[in-house]
């Protein structure tokens, strides 16, 4: 992974300093709250429903043991012993105190972290796929790539005051695993009709009040032009995106009302006057990112079928959360965030420390967090699965569920978000209570929920399989629901089916829309395709038809 410089560590800490230095003051009075809010923002610092939120930057989501522990240690010190991974790959804090702030940032920049540029109306922190550098269709490591957008974009004078905030995700496969089209911009590594590796780059995508896909700016951009190429983009966005109105300054906005076409020759012609500036990227910096990433010792091994002997509840578990690997007889291995008795993507801080454990143990000290809330050790030797799969059984981080009906995205929602309207941790609560039939969850196959407590669409219910909304209505919590989404290669909106329904009949409509698919399922039908096939009608109308239970 990367590591600081002299340059990264004094810049780090040089912030830690004045932030420390601005919550002095706002604290004795002498800075407002909205000149506060300005600073704290910055520094990645909210204020929720009941206390701060202090969301930590994992670049690509990509940690250490050591920053693993440092993070479990700060859940134990500074908040009530647990922390929450989001689906930008970052860790949030729900419960530090004000005055503590400087002290975790400084306990975070002692091992290379930060709370740099996950708020405000900036870039923010770069996603990718979390089987980047293991998966075995890959084009290129997007991670190099992401950690040269990464530096290029921290600090940034030109783009400090965006219009709003701006989401870029990088992936190197055609497995869409970072939801790259509901981004801000997408980076896609492609390959063009002369074998060159470059970029395909789409623009305009994102979810909240108005959910768009991304469209295609540019088809093949080559590798040298990655950062002026970008820059273009923002430079128009930044000129000419909306500053009167919060709900209309994405970029989103923009390319909606330019027009693709029209967008596209306005990024092409500032392209044009700053391409072959100091930001073409040179063959040896590229070569010094990448090598900051290079594959750990891996062992001469080869592929077995390693849970042919082993009892049903290690196959469940090496089917769901094993995936393959490029390199023979390891496996990628997903520790499930998802549970049925916890909130989707808590972990506490004893979990964390028994990971970052394992991490050593058997995958050479690395941790990932998945864009779905999940953690992942990416190079485990096959052999040792079944040992791994013990320990983590041990530790309640066995729940064979990822890629399944209960392996959700759930935003902290009304018990933590000054900004929703609904709960999403009870409801999730509610849905895996009325689906514990593991084997009824196996036989649905891929299915995803995804649900928000708000507009805000921090849950990314739009492109759930089924989404699920949290709206408001005379005081009492509501739920919305959708079904058709997708947020892979196939990216789509899903569709409302109806009017909402009340808190206490969400699981039951699902069981009623899961009900449709079973009966018209065709063989390897994903749910996705039978809503895609069918269209909206036969689940609107199973569900409206009768009364739902409670």
């Amino acid at each position: 992974m990367y590591r600081y410089d002299t340059m990264d560590r004094a810049l780090v800490n040089e912030r830690v300093e004045q932030f420390r230095d601005q919550t002095r003051r706002f604290v004795e009075g002498s800075l407002s709250e909205e000149e506060f809010k300005l600073l704290r923002l910055r520094n990645g610092l909210y204020i929720q429903r009941h206390a701060p939120m202090l969301r930590v930057a994992i670049p690509y989501g990509l940690l250490s043991s050591l920053q693993l522990r440092t993070l479990a240690a700060i859940a134990r010190r500074f908040d009530r012993g647990y922390a929450h991974f989001t689906t930008r790959q970052n860790l949030q804090y729900n419960w530090p105190a004000l005055q503590d702030v400087p002290d975790i940032l400084a306990q975070l920049a002692q091992v290379e972290m930060h709370a740099i540029q996950t708020s405000g109306n900036c870039i923010r922190n770069v996603t990718s796929d979390h089987l980047a550098g293991i998966t075995p269709n890959e084009l290129d490591d997007p991670r190099i790539w992401c950690e040269i957008i990464r530096q290029w974009s921290s600090f940034h004078p030109e783009f400090s005051f965006l219009p709003r905030k701006f989401k870029i995700a990088v992936t190197g496969t055609p497995d869409d695993r970072a939801a790259s089209q509901v981004h801000d911009v997408g980076v896609h590594l492609v390959r063009n009709e002369t074998g060159e590796i470059g970029f395909e780059i789409l623009a305009g995508g994102g979810l909240g009040r108005t959910p768009i896909i991304g469209q295609v700016v540019r088809e093949f951009l080559p590798r040298q032009h990655l950062l002026s190429y970008l820059e273009a983009i923002l430079r128009i966005y930044n000129r000419e995106g909306r500053r009167d109105n919060l709900q209309k300054a994405r970029i989103k906005i923009l390319v909606k009302a330019l027009g693709i076409e029209e967008f596209k020759r306005r990024v092409e012609a500032e392209w044009l006057l700053i391409k072959d500036s100091a930001l073409q990227l040179d063959e040896r910096e590229v070569a010094r990112i990448r090598a900051f990433f290079p594959p750990p010792a891996y062992r001469c091994l080869t592929d077995r079928d390693v849970a042919a002997d082993q009892e049903k509840a290690f196959k469940a578990w090496y089917r769901y959360n094993t995936h393959a690997h490029k390199m023979p007889g390891y496996r990628a291995v997903f520790i499930s965030l998802k549970a049925p008795d916890i909130a989707p993507g808590d972990a506490t801080d004893a979990q964390m420390d028994f990971i970052a454990d394992l991490a050593d143990r058997y995958s050479f000290g690395e941790v990932r967090v998945t864009h779905t809330q999940n953690l992942l050790l990416g190079d485990v030797e096959q052999e040792r699965a079944f040992e791994l799969w013990q320990a983590l059984r041990s530790a309640g981080l066995a729940t064979p569920n990822i890629g399944t009906l209960t392996d959700m995205i759930c935003c902290p929602g009304l018990d933590f978000c000054s900004l929703a309207n609904a709960g999403s941790i009870d409801v999730a609560r509610q849905i895996n209570q009325r689906f514990d039939d593991y084997d009824y969850v196996y036989d649905l196959g891929e299915i995803d929920i995804k649900m928000s407590g708000c507009m805000n669409a921090c849950g990314h219910h739009h492109v759930g399989q089924i989404g699920i909304l949290g709206v408001e209505k005379h005081g009492e919590e509501w739920y919305q629901i959708t079904i058709g989404g997708s947020a892979s290669a196939d990216a789509a909106l899903g569709t409302v089916i109806g009017p909402s329904v009340a808190k206490a009949e969400v699981a039951e409509t699902i069981a009623k829309l899961l009900a449709v698919y079973v009966e018209h399922r065709q063989e390897d039908e994903r749910f996705l395709d039978v809503v895609r096939r069918l269209g909206v009608k036969p689940f609107k109308e199973r569900v409206y038809a009768t009364p739902i239970a409670a």
